[in-house]
């Protein structure tokens, strides 16, 4: 069976949005987008991490903005990209109500009725994990209806104070932690299940 795995960018005051620049999530005036490029890590442990991932990934499980985001990128990568060839070829699930055709990024599927339904299909076939990228409301989606098979959560040594945190007011979980790794710029990388 295909397990759902939240893969998310954190601050340590739990803040995903925007971690890739100040273009990437702008919403509700946030203005402190780029948070994890402006850690100089040397690319460590943190990139031999994410591509390990990779290798037991079978598809990308999206919401629009981060698809709209992915889309626009990584289809214009070089060959040679040793991320780009593992995006690319992977199959993406893109949760969205307004699409009504995913926007060209080659082997995309459309989810826009019944998320949680739709969702425990994929969870029930056969394959390796689905990974849930930035997508901070689909993640409420998958955390409210106990979706989320495991969390491998980059926790950067950054304090924001403000923007969309993992988990929101309200929400609850209990986890156990399975595995964890630091880079040399004080990166944790933690994997957690449902405990």
């Amino acid at each position: 069976m295909a397990r759902i795995v939240v893969s998310e960018f954190l601050t340590l005051d739990g803040v995903y949005q925007g971690p890739g620049g100040p273009e990437e999530d702008p919403s509700g005036n946030f203005t402190k987008g780029g948070w994890a490029t402006e850690l100089d890590d040397g690319q460590d442990n943190d990139s031999s991490v994410v591509l390990d991932s990779f290798e037991h990934t079978d598809g990308l499980l999206l919401g629009r903005r981060t698809y709209d985001i992915f889309a626009a990128f990584w289809p214009n990568v070089p060959a040679d990209d040793p991320y780009g060839t593992f995006m690319n070829r992977f199959q993406k699930y893109i949760v969205s109500t307004t699409l009504t055709e995913p926007l060209g990024w080659q082997k995309s599927t459309l989810i826009s009725r019944d998320v949680p339904k739709a969702v425990s299909e994929l969870r029930a076939s056969p394959g390796k994990d689905i990974q849930v990228i930035g997508s901070g409301d689909l993640v409420q989606t998958l955390i409210a209806n106990d979706l989320v098979d495991a969390y491998r959560l980059m926790v950067y040594p950054v304090v924001l104070g403000t923007g969309k945190k993992l988990f929101r007011d309200g929400a609850e979980a209990r986890l156990k932690l399975t595995d964890s790794v630091s880079t040399k710029g004080g990166v944790l990388i933690l994997t957690y299940v449902p405990g």
